[in-house]
């Protein structure tokens, strides 16, 4: 007789569905629930699964129910555990969980065979179907709904990003998904937490999935393929989080209930305060305030629901104008990458788990827009304060400023009309993420906050601003007077109230020294980087689009060293054509205005994977099929990529390279594809490029004397290089601090490409982190690199250093870098040495 197995989230619905079946299918049929995890929670454990289908077992086989979400994946994993001659007679079916319990359970009693207790498992919803006048299945077959629920299609993602799922990564997985024509679900595997739609930034981001956490995403739909692999990419590399450790919030934080009953005491004159630096600099200057309108919501029901709903839609409209504006706003200060906090604002105003609460009290119980959107607002804050991981807690901040905002339009009060009216030190309980992206930095000297962690995302735009700023002070701070002059040392988190006069006087030269440096920097910007002695290197910018170029040019640029092609690739089902590419690679090229741009030909493998390029996965992947050897196993899309780079190579000094050359023959098979591209275009044939190639590989580094004969240029990616050489990985934070470029064992590296460059009359730049690194340029420099290309904001510095060095001064540097036993001495030596000298020169 045929056993059967129902999976579910909940233990006490597997164990109500079993109760049922059993009732309809009689004692004699085993019948195993295995539903819940421990504790009774809900969630689903591939174990309680596997020993359910041993106590079902039946040599007639086993068919598995399950409800959704990760029942599919426990119940996927758990076969994986069953010896290899049972797991050939346990069958996983998507029949419905209750209605298909049901009908297998009459089937087996009745000593139906696998097959066609499966098939009746399959028509439970016929009966139903067919009473309601819908369409039912055929014999055997699904119904509609039923096909549904087959097509999904499902991946196992672990989260390693430090700080798991918080709000902008969320923000980007919902972006993302919401790319495609799919259904998506999320589940925390690790927690039970879940399912909650792909759509909702709440209920992504209140999963609470941290690092570590295993999340299962489903998705049914014309392009359910290509979000898996999407989101599956983005995971990959962290949600766009930055690598590193989380940060823990300090003991300073403090919740808002506790903030009430707190002293806040005025300090008195040289009283010290300690607190979390979270922007560099030291500053003193007067305190100054902000001041905040309040926001009342009137008592009583609403007349007119329709007209509720459709104020709250004008007032949700008008707040994602202001959360766009403060998103350009910050963008404009070449911080991209902060302004995507803005983007999981902007997700709020539309999301389902805000919208729908809302919804429901002005329609079902008549409450007024204000009062049902300062309802749903407080309880979705309260969701994220009880979560128990301390930067998620954080994101309750979000959600408050979303929800004033909105609150403001629909009371008519300005919520954000806080501003400064003079220069000083911005003094708050806390500011909200819009409130210091509106910040005049011209007017803030410096931030003090009495409460707030590091990582909240105040915190983070106060360092776009770069002025001084540290969080936690404490409710004391508080207590200091306005006009008060205040200490804020960004650097060590140290406040000082009413400082002495001379140590005033010390830190604002110190600051106007820093200053003076920075505006020199950039004053110069356009200048060429010439060393003292004559030498000149070409300081570049690496960029990822056409919207890169105008500020990489303001910055100092003479050319893009590197141009990551990825971007055209991202987040589309299907790959670019030539015309495409050619247009796109044209309008950078022209923006450049005749500068030179370096194009690195497509950079993607099972490390980076792309929606319209899916790939097997790798155990490996950072070791296997990427790069320009994915381009090798492609070449028709090599061919393409160099078929439009020659056609705008005709008009503007366009050079290409090729990453992740690891031999000789790769490179001699990538140049016999642009002999191809070449014939293929005919007219075009002729056009001049340049060849180079990335220098990431330990291999190509050694096998530069021969690599050098058939390349014009070498580029080298220190990223990468510093990884591959030292065997530590950069996403792994036990390890990534080994991977510096300034390790002795890659600065030999280094030299040895230098030389056989050399022998060949070729150059050698830099394009990995090392290029825009003011320690490394110095060493660089002394070891013969003559290109530096880096992200924009660093290029300004760059060029400064590069013209303070003498060039026998850096080489022997270099020299004595390369006898060092670990990269700390050498920073170490670089360190002295730029100290002992009038900053940033290296003298002889």
């Amino acid at each position: 007789m045929v056993g059967l197995v129902l999976v579910s989230h909940s233990a006490k619905l597997a164990e109500g569905v079993a109760e049922l079946a059993r009732e309809m299918g009689g004692e004699e049929v085993r019948i195993e629930p295995a539903g819940g995890i421990e504790d009774g929670a809900l969630g689903t454990d591939a174990m309680r699964v596997m020993a359910a289908v041993e106590r079902a077992w039946s040599d007639d086989g086993v068919v598995v129910l399950m409800d959704l979400g990760s029942a599919v994946l426990s119940a996927e994993t758990a076969l994986d555990f069953l010896a290899e001659e049972k797991r050939d007679r346990v069958v996983l079916c998507e029949a419905p969980f209750v209605e298909g319990a049901v009908a297998a359970a009459v089937s087996a009693k009745v000593g139906a065979s696998l097959d066609e207790v499966l098939a009746e498992a399959r028509r439970g919803l016929n009966p139903k179907a067919a009473h309601l006048g819908a369409p039912a299945g055929g014999d055997g077959g699904t119904t509609a709904a039923q096909d549904a629920g087959a097509d999904w299609q499902s991946v196992r993602i672990s989260v390693a990003n430090p700080l798991g799922l918080h709000a902008r990564p969320a923000a980007r997985f919902v972006q993302t998904a919401g790319g495609f024509d799919a259904d998506v679900e999320v589940e925390n595997v690790s927690t039970g937490r879940g399912p909650a739609s792909a759509r909702s930034l709440n209920g992504i981001a209140t999963l609470g999935v941290r690092q570590g956490h295993q999340i299962a995403v489903r998705a049914r739909g014309r392009d359910a393929a290509a979000v898996l692999a999407a989101l599956r990419e983005l995971a990959d590399t962290g949600f766009g989080d930055d690598a590193g450790p989380p940060p823990a919030l300090p003991a300073s934080t403090v919740e808002p209930e506790r903030r009430a009953v707190e002293p806040q005491t005025p300090p008195s004159p040289g009283t010290e305060l300690t607190a979390l630096p979270v922007s560099p600099g030291v500053v003193v200057g007067p305190v100054v305030r902000l001041s905040r309108p309040e926001l009342e919501v009137p008592p009583g029901p609403a007349d007119d629901p329709r007209a509720e709903w459709d104020r709250l839609q004008r007032a949700l409209a008008e707040a994602g104008e202001e959360i766009s504006l403060a998103r350009e706003s910050t963008a404009a200060r070449g911080a991209a990458a902060e302004a995507e906090i803005f983007d999981a604002h902007l997700l709020f105003l539309r999301d389902e788990a805000l919208l729908e609460p809302a919804r429901s009290a002005i329609f079902e119980r008549r409450a007024s827009a204000a009062a049902a959107w300062d309802e749903t607002i407080r309880a979705t804050a309260g969701v994220w304060r009880s979560l128990d991981d301390d930067y998620l807690k954080a994101r309750a901040d979000d959600v408050d400023e979303v929800g004033r905002r909105v609150l403001g339009h629909l009371l008519g009060v300005d919520a954000g009309a806080a501003a400064l009216d003079r220069p000083g030190i911005l003094v708050a309980d806390e500011l909200a993420p819009g409130e210091t992206a509106a910040l005049d930095p011209a007017l803030v000297l410096g931030i003090a906050t009495a409460y707030g962690g590091p990582t909240s995302h105040s915190a983070i735009l106060a360092r776009t601003l770069g002025v001084p700023a540290v969080v936690g002070a404490g409710a004391r701070l508080l207590g200091v007077a306005e006009g008060t002059d205040l200490l804020v040392d960004g650097d060590t988190g140290r406040v000082e109230v009413a400082p002495p006069p001379d140590a005033a006087a010390a830190i604002a030269a110190r600051r106007r020294e820093r200053e003076e440096l920075e505006r020199t920097a950039w004053a110069e910007a356009a200048d060429p980087a010439v060393t003292l002695d004559g030498v000149r290197i070409e300081v570049a910018a690496n960029i990822a689009s056409v919207a890169d170029v105008e500020g990489a040019v303001a910055a100092g640029a003479e050319g893009v060293g590197l141009l990551r092609t990825e971007f055209l690739f991202l987040d589309r089902a299907e790959l670019p054509g030539e015309d495409e590419q050619a247009r796109t690679y044209r309008e950078i090229a022209a923006a450049l205005g005749g500068r030179p741009l370096i194009l690195r030909t497509l950079d993607v493998g099972a490390d980076k994977p792309l929606p319209s390029l899916p790939q097997p996965p790798e155990p490996n992947p950072a070791l296997g099929v990427r790069g320009l050897r994915l381009g090798l196993e492609r070449p028709e899309l090599l061919v393409t990529q160099l078929k439009a780079a020659l056609r705008v190579a005709a008009e503007f000094p366009l050079k290409v390279m090729f990453p992740m050359v690891s031999s000789l023959e790769e490179l001699l098979r990538a140049k016999s594809l642009l002999a191809e591209a070449r014939t293929e275009l005919g007219s075009a044939e002729d056009a001049p490029l340049d060849v180079g190639i990335m220098v990431e590989v330990p291999a190509a580094a050694l096998a530069a004397p021969r690599l050098a004969a058939e390349v014009d240029f070498f580029s080298i990616g220190t990223n990468d290089l510093a990884q591959y050489t030292l065997a530590a990985d950069r996403q792994n934070d036990r390890v990534a601090r080994l991977a510096d470029a300034l390790h002795p064992s890659v600065l030999e590296l280094i030299a040895g490409v230098v030389e056989a460059a050399e022998g060949h009359g070729i150059w050698v730049g830099v394009c990995g982190e090392a290029a825009g690194d003011p320690a490394a340029v110095p060493l660089l420099a002394g070891l013969g690199v003559r290109e530096l290309s880096a992200v924009p904001r660093a290029l300004p510095r760059v060029k400064q250093v590069v013209r303070g060095l003498d060039s026998g001064a850096a080489r022997e540097l270099a020299a004595q870098a390369r006898r060092l036993a670990s990269s700390a001495d050498v920073r170490e030596l670089v360190r002295g040495r730029l100290s002992a000298s009038a900053a940033p020169a290296v003298r002889p």
